[in-house]
């Protein structure tokens, strides 16, 4: 029987501070698999977003720990991460919403008091038009944010909340404790 493999207490607090904090109802967590090429230790979580039964984003948040440090990380801890969320094509075409999306990282990260430093990523927007044998269907587009930062202090439940608001605001979803309207149809509409 293989003995278990002893990991520093640093990565141990911050895998259970990843643990301890419970999304909104909408938002499934899952731990996956981690990469194990871009640190010495490593974990990872995938995220499901749904708003009425429909799967509207997803997204994964892995963290990277190396006790000797890396210069470009400013530290020891890692996150990194990659949200994704389909849009309607007229914000998919508007020239601001990269800014926006990474508003809504930077905004959730300081909403729940998550420090960090050395933060960088990008975010961004497609529209897709098919044709041929995938014809059909309207044009689609996407956003997607990809970024990493690292974490001040090894507590990273308040990481775990911004990345959720964050997934929350790419798939759309009304701030917790409203309810969204249902769209309506004009008098006469079949």
């Amino acid at each position: 029987m293989a003995s278990p493999i002893v990991q520093p207490e640093t990565f141990a607090r911050a895998v259970a501070g990843l643990r301890s904090a419970a999304p909104r109802a909408e938002i499934v967590l899952e731990e996956v698999g981690a990469p194990q090429r871009l640190a010495p230790y490593a974990f990872a979580l995938a995220a499901t977003v749904r708003r009425d039964g429909e799967e509207v984003a997803t997204g994964r948040l892995i963290l990277l720990h190396d006790p000797a440090g890396h210069e470009g990380w400013e530290g020891t801890l890692r996150l990194v991460t990659y949200v994704t969320a389909e849009l309607e094509i007229d914000l998919a075409a508007d020239p601001l919403l990269p800014a926006v999306g990474w508003t809504w990282l930077t905004d959730a990260l300081q909403a729940r008091d998550a420090a960090y430093r050395a933060l960088g990523g990008t975010v961004t927007q497609t529209m897709s038009t098919r044709f041929g044998e995938l014809a059909g269907p309207p044009a689609a587009s996407d956003i997607e944010i990809r970024a990493s930062w690292t974490p001040v202090d090894d507590d990273l439940r308040a990481h775990l909340l911004a990345w959720c608001t964050l997934l929350a605001s790419t798939a759309g979803l009304p701030p917790p404790g409203v309810t969204a309207l249902p769209h309506s149809r004009p008098a006469g509409a079949a």
